[in-house]
């Protein structure tokens, strides 16, 4: 079926726009984007994520405050229009390209919602191509833009409005597409011996007048397997990205978890001095009930009937809801470098042995 797309020339494939040029059903294509106001009180991640050989599109929003998660998840089936951008109340709107976006959670029965538009603070950033293959099928193989930025509209959660305006609220988005597991689970065929392995850091950071974009993915021995560390500029400074080198890491963790208490990160320009920033996390926000492996019933991609719109709260004091609380974990965090202040997220998984870490089982 050929779409308004399809009028354009902008085709990568002998294809219809609306088909990706493979047909690994792992194939993705998604947001997601966070909002905070430089404090340890309240943490908003949401995204929207279309799987066009699962016929899927889902969405989620989880707002944590005060320890108890507020999430609300859409899935419907794609169709033939992937420039629609909406699930049940989700909707995502590129206002500007690689500058500005909306994003809209339509009021619900369960809370939270909003309206919000991001515009970026420094240009949007592409990471480099993550290709990853596990024994012989390729696994990972996506690319990634991200862009710090400023946060302006409303947002309401637990029957308290939020004024949010850009002086204040800022944040992250990224925007990445390729291929990584989605949807229902498949069988493991010859990796059902395995023992599961992944780490990961994830962290970008805002200061006032630059970001850093920092990545590190390893195996159990320490190898690295992706890494990256920039430092960003605003647009309009006539600065280039600075290359700051490997990044090197010092994780603390809680005492018998793999929840990180407290952190270091270290940078080695090729032509500067090296330097280090301490992280602080300071809202820990579990992003496996909105969708990343947390909820067997609910992952991305995975199948919910033509439309299915729910919501819940999640709350660590209740026995019951702390099992939910697994998976990927994105940290607000508080980052001080050379003495200034700065915020943004710190996302952390270890799954498995990392023997730098110390974790054998």
């Amino acid at each position: 079926m050929l779409t308004p797309l399809d009028d354009y020339p902008i085709h990568q494939v002998a294809e219809v726009m609306r088909h990706v040029g493979t047909s690994d059903r792992n194939f993705y294509d998604r947001y997601y984007f966070n909002c905070h106001r430089c404090a340890p009180d309240l943490f908003l991640a949401t995204g929207l994520g279309q799987y066009p050989n699962l016929g899927v599109v889902d969405a989620f929003a989880i707002v944590a405050s005060g320890g108890v998660h507020h999430v609300v998840r859409a899935s419907r089936e794609l169709g033939a229009d992937r420039m629609d951008t909406g699930v049940g109340p989700f909707r995502v709107e590129v206002l500007e390209g690689l500058r500005r976006l909306r994003v809209v959670l339509e009021p619900n029965r369960w809370g939270p919602d909003f309206d919000l538009v991001f515009e970026g603070a420094i240009p949007a950033t592409r990471e480099p191509r993550h290709h990853l293959r596990q024994r012989e099928r390729v696994v990972f193989d996506s690319v990634r833009l991200a862009q710090t930025g400023r946060w302006q509209g409303s947002l309401r959660v637990a029957g308290e409005t939020h004024e949010v305006t850009p002086d204040r609220w800022w944040g992250f988005r990224d925007r990445s597409w390729g291929i990584r597991p989605v949807g229902e689970p498949e069988p493991p065929g010859i990796r059902a011996g395995e023992v599961p392995n992944f780490f990961w850091i994830y962290a970008p950071m805002q200061f006032s007048g630059w970001s850093i974009l920092a990545i590190v993915q390893e195996d159990r021995h320490g190898g690295r397997l992706l890494e990256e560390a920039v430092r960003v500029w605003p647009e309009g400074s006539g600065r280039a990205p600075e290359p700051l080198g490997p990044p090197e890491h010092r994780l603390e963790f809680a005492p018998g978890t793999r929840n990180v208490s407290a952190a270091t990160l270290g940078f080695a320009p090729p032509r500067g001095r090296p330097f280090e920033v301490r992280v602080e996390p300071v809202v820990p926000l579990s992003l496996g009930v909105g969708g990343y492996g947390g909820d067997p019933g609910w992952r991305h991609g995975m199948y919910q009937g033509p439309l299915a719109v729910e919501g819940f709260t999640v709350d660590p004091r209740r026995e019951a809801d702390r099992a939910r609380l697994v998976g990927l974990v994105d940290n607000l965090a508080r980052f001080e470098c050379d003495g200034e202040e700065g915020w943004g997220l710190f996302e952390v998984l270890v799954i498995g042995p990392h023997e730098p870490s110390g974790f054998d089982g």
